[in-house]
C-alpha cells in the first residue's frame, strides 16, 4: 500500500470515526461513569433489546424489497435474495467506510446481475431521496406539533444555531455551489467533443434511466407502502428500547417519535453508524423530557452499542451470503459458456 491510499484510507475511515469518538468523548465527559455502569449492568432488560432487533431487521428487508421494485422497472432480471442480501451488506461496509456502503452495494448487483451500475445509481438516487423526503416530513410534523420542544432543545444548546446561521451566511457556500454550476456548463457546453466528457454524458444518462425508475414503475402503490413500513420499522426498532429502562417506559410515544426523529437527523451525520451525533441527539432529546443525563447517557450507550452490533452482523450475514448463493450460478454460466 503506498503513501496516497494510506492516506485516503485515513481520511476515509479513521477521521470520521475519530471525530465520531471525540464527540462522545465531549458528551460524556463530565458524567458519573459509575452512574451510568450500574444502569447498563442492573438497569436494563436486555430481553426487550433484543426484541427490538427484529424490526431492524425487518425494516431493512422491506427495504432490499422496495429497491428491488426500482431496479424491476428497468426491465432487468435479477434475484431479489440478491438485493436483499446486498442491502444489509450496504450497512456493514458503512459501518466502516461512512456512505460507501450505498456505492458498494451497486457494485455487488453490478457484478452477480450483470445490470449497469450508473442506472442502479440511479435508483440509489430515488432510494435514499425517498428516505430522505421521510424524515424531512416526520421532522416537519413533529416541530409543528411539538414546537415547545424545539425551543428548549435549542435553548438547551445554542451552539447549533450558531452553527446554521454561520454556515448560511457565509458567501463562500454559495459562490463555491455559483462556480461549480458555471464548470459543468463550461464543460458540456464547449467541450462536449472530448471523449472523456461524451463518456460522463453517457453515464449521466443511464443515471438518469435509474433516477426515471420511480415514474414508470408499475406498481408504485407498493413502493409507497414498503417506505411507510420501512420507516414503522424502524420506529419500533427505537421505541420498544423505551421498555427496558424504568426512566423512559413512561415517556409515552409521542416523545418516542421525537427522539427517533432526533437520532435519524444524527445518523445522516456521516460518520460510521451516527456514533456520536446519534448519542448527542439523544441525550439531548431525553434530558429535555426530564430524564437524569446519566441516564439518558446509559440508554444512548446501550441502545446504540447493541443495535450497530445487530446492524454489523446482519450486514456481514449479506456481504458473505453474495458470493456462498451465487457460486453454483457463476458454475452454471461457466458450464453453459
Amino acid at each position: 500500500m503506498n503513501l496516497k491510499s494510506t492516506f485516503h484510507t485515513i481520511i476515509k475511515v479513521f477521521l470520521p470515526l475519530l471525530l465520531g469518538c471525540l464527540l462522545l468523548w465531549f458528551l460524556y465527559r463530565n458524567m458519573d461513569i459509575s452512574e451510568i455502569w450500574q444502569v447498563i449492568k442492573t438497569g436494563v432488560d436486555y430481553r426487550i433489546i433484543l426484541f427490538s432487533l427484529l424490526f431492524g431487521l425487518f425494516a431493512n428487508t422491506v427495504r432490499g424489497f422496495r429497491w428491488g421494485l426500482l431496479i424491476h422497472s428497468l426491465d432487468e432480471k435479477f434475484r431479489m435474495s440478491n438485493v436483499v442480501y446486498a442491502v444489509l451488506g450496504n450497512y456493514a461496509v458503512n459501518l466502516v467506510l461512512p456512505r460507501v456502503g450505498e456505492v458498494w452495494r451497486c457494485g455487488m448487483i453490478t457484478k452477480y446481475e450483470k445490470i449497469s451500475f450508473p442506472k442502479l445509481l440511479g435508483t440509489l438516487l430515488i432510494d435514499r431521496v425517498s428516505d430522505t423526503i421521510m424524515v424531512g416530513l416526520i421532522t416537519l410534523s413533529i416541530f409543528i406539533f411539538n414546537i415547545e420542544f424545539f425551543i428548549s432543545f435549542f435553548r438547551r444548546n445554542p451552539d447549533l444555531i450558531v452553527g446554521f446561521q454561520s454556515m448560511f451566511h457565509s458567501i463562500w457556500i454559495y459562490a463555491f455551489l455559483v462556480i461549480i454550476v458555471f464548470a459543468v456548463w463550461f464543460v458540456f457546453k464547449y467541450l462536449s467533443n472530448f471523449t472523456l466528457v461524451q463518456k460522463a454524458k453517457g453515464v449521466l444518462k443511464n443515471i438518469w434511466t435509474g433516477i426515471r425508475s420511480v415514474w414508470v414503475m408499475k406498481r408504485k402503490g407498493l413502493f409507497l407502502i414498503q417506505t411507510l413500513l420501512i420507516w414503522v420499522g424502524y420506529f419500533f426498532y427505537f421505541y420498544i428500547t423505551f421498555y427496558a429502562f424504568d426512566f423512559t417506559r413512561d415517556l409515552g410515544i409521542s416523545v418516542g417519535l421525537i427522539a427517533f426523529t432526533m437520532s435519524s437527523i444524527g445518523v445522516a451525520v456521516p460518520v460510521q453508524g451516527g456514533i456520536g451525533p446519534w448519542h448527542f441527539m439523544v441525550i439531548s432529546t431525553l434530558v429535555c423530557f426530564g430524564v437524569n443525563e446519566n441516564d439518558a447517557a446509559a440508554f444512548a450507550l446501550v441502545v446504540h452499542t447493541v443495535q450497530t452490533a445487530w446492524t454489523g452482523i446482519c450486514g456481514l450475514v449479506g456481504v458473505v451470503a453474495l458470493p456462498l448463493t451465487n457460486k453454483n450460478h457463476e458454475s452454471d454460466n461457466l458450464t453453459t459458456n
